[in-house]
């Protein structure tokens, strides 16, 4: 198969991934094996890109648990600006780092966070979803799980880069993937070629990182059940923190 097929293949594969009621882990496995059945190189591309980043500790200097998240102002998939100090104010907040629509692995995580949005809201948090998309594309994240939660437009990676969460995608593995069928610069509205790590960090309504989950290997994800998890036990211990996500 052609490498520019390789996006428009996968589609039915995030969708059935998305409604097989498997595990998250199990769900992006199956995207994961079906990019290496489809294009080899183009996985074992992804292997060594994702081995670089490992041994360079991509995303080791992002906020750890016990430290404070600084506070964000961006705005949502309908132009509100949304900020970390106001969604406090009400409770704890699941910030999710998602790459953007165009991810597989980022469609079928955002449905997965869906699915366990009336459970968080229940425990008394929200969940809020950032993206260096251009927010015209955040319906088109939204839309596929039918996501309950706002989705953040980080341009230009400016809160992500603040983080230290930010990567550059190096020019052979940024040809891959534009030659797979994703135009990341006309999704995000520039040319620099940079990726949020995707993360997951929960907040304590005092600003505090109670838990989080950091990989820079984007085809593994927070396990959903430890959020859950880890919502649970800040309830019980608002002022004890736990490292469940990571």
């Amino acid at each position: 198969m052609s490498d520019n097929s390789i996006s428009t293949a996968l589609d039915a594969t995030t969708a059935a991934a998305m409604a097989s009621g498997k595990p998250l882990a199990e769900r992006l496995r199956m995207v994961a094996t079906h990019v290496r059945e489809l294009s080899p190189p183009f996985a074992t591309a992804v292997d060594t890109f994702v081995g670089r980043l490992n041994n360079a500790e991509a995303g080791g200097r992002a906020p750890k648990v016990g430290e404070a998240l600084p506070n964000f102002v961006l705005p949502d998939q309908v132009g509100r600006l949304v900020s970390l100090a106001a969604l406090l104010e009400q409770g704890p907040v699941v910030v999710a780092f998602l790459r953007g629509h165009w991810c597989p692995y980022c469609r079928i995580t955002a449905a997965a966070l869906a699915e366990i949005a009336e459970t968080t809201n229940a425990l008394g948090a929200r969940i809020v979803a950032i993206t260096p998309e251009s927010r015209r594309y955040a319906p088109q994240l939204m839309d596929d799980p039918g996501a309950a939660f706002p989705i953040l437009a980080d341009i230009d990676n400016g809160y992500a880069i603040s983080l230290n969460l930010a990567i550059w995608v190096d020019e052979a593995m940024s040809g891959l993937i534009a030659g797979a069928g994703w135009d990341i610069p006309a999704y995000q509205g520039n040319a620099a070629w940079m990726l949020p790590i995707p993360a997951v960090f929960l907040i304590g309504s005092d600003g505090v990182v109670a838990a989080r989950h950091v990989n820079p290997d984007y085809r593994e994800r927070a396990d959903i059940e430890a959020i859950i998890a880890s919502l649970q036990e800040l309830a019980t211990h608002p002022h004890t923190p736990n490292s469940a996500t990571d």
